[in-house]
């Protein structure tokens, strides 16, 4: 069996990093760098950068703040935030990124996701994709148009979890899979920020129904949440911010509790 992925994700808004409840109320976390370099030496398999506010802001990621955290690192880093075009991505890559992550141009301009595995390989490209759980009026009548399933959906929002598409997350993963994504990081904006855990049901959903690893992310509050998200919600990898960025748990500590509990990971 594959050992399983902890990594730390950097939400940075101004050159700092930052916290929140779904995307808002954000307070100050600390330095980009300092907390890459620190993540390093403790352990992490991988690191993921997000310029939070760049689709919003219609910006570019700044490469100031990559570099930066780029060149403490030994392990993976994957930067996304305003990646709209092939461009972006190469910027992002001769930067210091090992991979680059699209979320609101994957949904807009789908074609993206074809060109940067078509240019630099799968592995180094990977689709964001946020979801919210739809809820049932009193009707039984969904929220917005679902397919011809049983069992709970989710739909696809964009811009920072502010704008519905009325795509399914299910369906969408299928496709952006297709077109040549080599990972999804997966968001559930109902857990995001909450340290409650992981939508697991939302991550098992998408896990097994795809042939490429996915990242879960959103709710991490305690170690006993990724023992979860990986026996129940099948998940290949686990995104926080909070619990490690306020040393709730390091990643030492949280992958010998791990280990104990029969998940396998790199100690």
């Amino acid at each position: 069996m594959f050992a399983k992925r902890i990594i730390p994700c950097l939400d940075c808004k101004d050159g700092r990093v930052v916290k929140g409840i779904h995307f808002v109320n954000l307070r100050d976390a600390g330095d980009p760098g300092e907390l890459a370099e620190m993540y390093n030496r403790e352990g992490a398999d991988e690191l993921v950068m997000l310029d939070i506010s760049a689709s919003r802001e219609g910006r570019a990621t700044l490469m100031e703040t990559v570099r930066r955290v780029a060149r403490r690192l030994f392990i993976p880093l994957t930067v996304g935030g305003g990646v709209r075009t092939l461009e972006d991505a190469r910027r992002l890559l001769s930067t210091g990124a090992d991979k680059v992550a699209v979320n609101t141009a994957a949904v807009e301009t789908p074609e993206v996701v074809m060109q940067i595995a078509e240019n630099y390989g799968r592995q180094a490209i990977v689709v964001a994709i946020d979801a919210r759980r739809l809820k049932k009026s009193s009707t039984g009548d969904a929220s917005a148009p679902q397919p011809n399933r049983l069992g709970p959906h989710w739909e696809v929002v964009t811009y920072g979890g502010t704008k519905p598409t009325g795509l399914d997350a299910l369906e969408w993963a299928h496709r952006v899979q297709e077109l040549g994504a080599g990972e999804i990081l997966l968001t559930s904006m109902d857990t995001d920020g909450t340290q409650e855990g992981f939508d697991c049901e939302l991550t098992s959903t998408i896990s097994r129904a795809l042939h490429i690893p996915v990242i879960a992310s959103g709710g991490a509050g305690s170690a006993q949440h990724f023992v979860e998200v990986f026996q129940r919600g099948s998940a290949d990898a686990a995104l926080a911010a909070s619990i490690f960025h306020y040393e709730t748990h390091t990643i030492g500590s949280l992958k010998e509790f791990l280990r104990n509990q029969g998940v396998p990971v790199r100690i």
